[in-house]
């Protein structure tokens, strides 16, 4: 089984149609071997100065640039109950391999690989490139999946 992770529920939602999902859940959409989610936009953020030290709680412009050894990251509030529906789909061991089905710029990009990395998830990636949420464009798209390591 596919995950495909959109950036927007409307994206996802369209996704879904195109390829036969029609099962209606908290948060996704599955059938037709495919559970079609989505991020709400950005469901992370980097980390605030004072969660990497407490000496930044009031940090000065002569302690700048503060450039930590390993980034940190936060789960939005508004948007964890999504985090962890996407979270759970990805170790789900239906779940063969995750599309990228985000905004084909590099926004799209991090915000699927916050999720992806941020889930601790290993499974194979695999891109969907489009620029038309058009039906023929999606389905173009699908049947040409191209391998996340591209």
């Amino acid at each position: 089984m596919k995950l495909v992770i959109a950036e927007k529920p409307s994206v996802g939602r369209a996704i879904a149609n195109v390829v036969g999902a029609s099962n209606e859940k908290n948060g996704f959409v599955e059938g037709n071997g495919y559970i079609v989610t989505w991020c709400i936009g950005h469901l992370i953020t980097p980390a605030n100065p004072d969660d990497y030290d407490d000496i930044y709680k009031t940090w000065t412009y002569e302690q700048l640039p503060i450039i930590p050894d390993e980034w940190k990251y936060n789960i939005l509030d508004g948007t964890k109950v999504q985090y962890d529906i996407i979270r759970k789909l990805m170790h789900n061991n239906d779940v063969d391999s995750v599309v990228c089905a985000t905004d084909a710029g590099r926004e799209g990009e991090l915000i699927f690989r916050l999720v992806y990395n941020m889930a601790g998830c290993k499974k194979p990636i695999e891109r969907l490139w489009t620029s038309s949420l058009e039906d023929s464009a999606i389905r173009e798209g699908m049947d040409n999946l191209r391998s996340g390591r591209e």
